[in-house]
């Protein structure tokens, strides 16, 4: 009889590794898919869903990044301050233009999973608006989306 193999979570920590992912000129929901299961680590033979088996992501240019249709138009962005009449609204292409990064991690942390392991892969995010980022020493290797 062959048992289901479960990873254990130091297991899962000596395999991690680091990828970087350029979004110039990339499709939000495409780019987002696939920082999303790099996150989780659904691509690896020790896939285990309760177990984080992921590996960490950057993403650069995030500011040159590509929404379809009118989503730059009519895509909104609520959130509440929690006060009576705190929604407040904002159009895609401001938020674009604003906080490219933001775009990118609401979009990834959707599809993630909604308890403590959804936020503890949420970390392993590295989000950049421009071409440079501080992880050189962690030799990411890149990936085409």
């Amino acid at each position: 009889m062959r048992t289901t193999y479960i990873a254990k979570r130091e297991e899962a920590l000596d395999a991690r590794r680091w990828y970087i992912i350029d979004a110039q000129g990339k499709v939000l929901g495409r780019l987002a898919t696939t920082v999303a299961n790099l996150l989780r680590g659904k691509g690896k033979p020790t896939f285990t869903p309760h177990v984080d088996t992921g590996d960490f992501v950057i993403v650069i240019n995030a500011g040159s990044l590509k929404l379809t249709g009118k989503k730059t138009e009519h895509k909104l962005y609520r959130r509440h301050t929690g006060y009576p009449g705190g929604v407040r609204e904002v159009v895609a292409s401001k938020l674009l233009s604003s906080k490219p990064e933001r775009i990118i991690q609401l979009a990834v942390t959707g599809m993630l999973p909604k308890n403590r392991l959804g936020r503890q892969l949420a970390t392993k995010l590295k989000i950049y608006a421009g071409a440079d980022h501080p992880h050189a020493a962690q030799q990411p290797q890149l990936i085409s989306v």
